[in-house]
């Protein structure tokens, strides 16, 4: 769940993460458009997702987090999808960069946690285009629902 004290999800640019039940397996939500179910979490060490929207994204979406040593950490994170074709173009020419753009937001918000040399992500064009096309279509989308 995002909050002001999220050391990983960069909340500060990116639509709040939520889950109707808070991080609890079978728990529902998600961000932005993305929903999932979470379907198997152990706190402070992993976290998986079961992809229920957009439609024809079959799989899941997992977060670890290994300690290698006193002083070193492993965070990786996976995609384990099949998708429909329309899912798969829709994957490639926009989801695709803009979760790359969230997740090295995320990792460098983890990083400069522990640095005194922040790290900034900045984004190409096209990321900044698609940030700002979803920003005027989640506006319109609200304005009149």
């Amino acid at each position: 769940m995002t909050s002001k004290d999220d050391l990983v999800w960069p909340y500060e640019n990116w639509p709040a993460i939520r889950f109707k039940d808070g991080l609890n397996i079978g728990s529902k939500g998600g961000h932005g458009r993305i929903r999932y179910t979470i379907v198997q979490f152990i706190e402070g060490e992993y976290i998986k997702f079961q992809f229920t929207k957009p439609k024809g994204f079959n799989g899941t979406h997992e977060l670890r987090i290994n300690t290698i040593n006193d002083s070193c950490t492993e965070i990786t994170h996976k995609i384990n999808t099949k998708t429909t074709f329309k899912a798969s173009l829709l994957w490639v020419f926009v989801i695709r960069w803009l979760h790359d753009a969230l997740i090295e937001e995320a990792f460098d918000k983890v990083e400069n946690h522990f640095t005194t040399q922040a790290k900034v992500s900045k984004y190409n064009p096209w990321v900044r285009f698609l940030r700002e096309a979803y920003k005027r279509q989640s506006f319109q989308t609200k304005k009149h629902a």
